[in-house]
């Protein structure tokens, strides 16, 4: 990966803050972010290999970037063969772009008496398609690798740090969890600040 391919990640981050910055209402950030969104991941050729890396244990989430004021982050999320996330929210608005493969996202809302419940029939992710959640749109879903042969990739942009943010899975046999995501490389560095000829294949 050269220095061009690593600067389309860097023009999506300036128009991510830059929409940020104008502080418009959720549904004109979301519209605009997934037409950002959509353009970043409709070519491939700027992800490195170090925040593609499958783990044969559960799915990877790479920080990609954090906004210094915790406004935003951007991951990518890296699915091997057949993993899927538990039921969970997220608190936040988030976009997702799916990058390579494919994933499956099954949403969830509440009856009348505080249980969750399938929201409509399970909907197929594919390479380039974006989508969003958040608590106004539907803010609980579980999320899987729509294959059981091979990895997929998406990339994740969320309105806070995301791995620092308190949030809920909701088992199927008990109460609401807290979690704390973490991140999958937090020993690696922040993309955005690679040096300027940087290069990772």
């Amino acid at each position: 990966m050269g220095v061009d391919a690593l600067q389309r990640l860097r023009g999506f981050i300036g128009e991510i803050a830059t929409l940020v910055d104008t502080a418009p209402d959720e549904t004109t950030l979301i519209e605009q972010g997934k037409a950002s969104l959509a353009q970043l991941v409709a070519v491939d050729d700027w992800l490195p290999a170090a925040y593609a890396q499958p783990s044969p244990e559960r799915y990877q989430q790479f920080l990609l970037y954090a906004d210094a004021r915790q406004r935003f982050s951007v991951v990518s999320f890296v699915w091997g063969p057949g993993q899927r996330t538990p039921v969970h929210d997220h608190t936040v608005w988030g976009l997702i772009g799916v990058l390579r493969g494919a994933e499956r996202a099954q949403a969830y809302r509440r009856d009348e008496h505080g249980a969750l419940l399938a929201a409509g029939p399970e909907a197929l992710l594919e390479r380039g398609d974006v989508e969003a959640v958040s608590p106004a749109l539907g803010d609980v879903h579980r999320v899987s690798n729509a294959y059981d042969d091979r990895v997929s990739i998406s990339i994740h942009v969320y309105g806070a740090n995301i791995g620092a943010v308190e949030r809920y899975v909701y088992p199927e046999d008990g109460p609401p969890k807290r979690f704390i995501s973490g991140y999958s490389n937090d020993t690696l560095p922040n993309l955005w600040h690679f040096p300027k000829d940087h290069r990772q294949s």
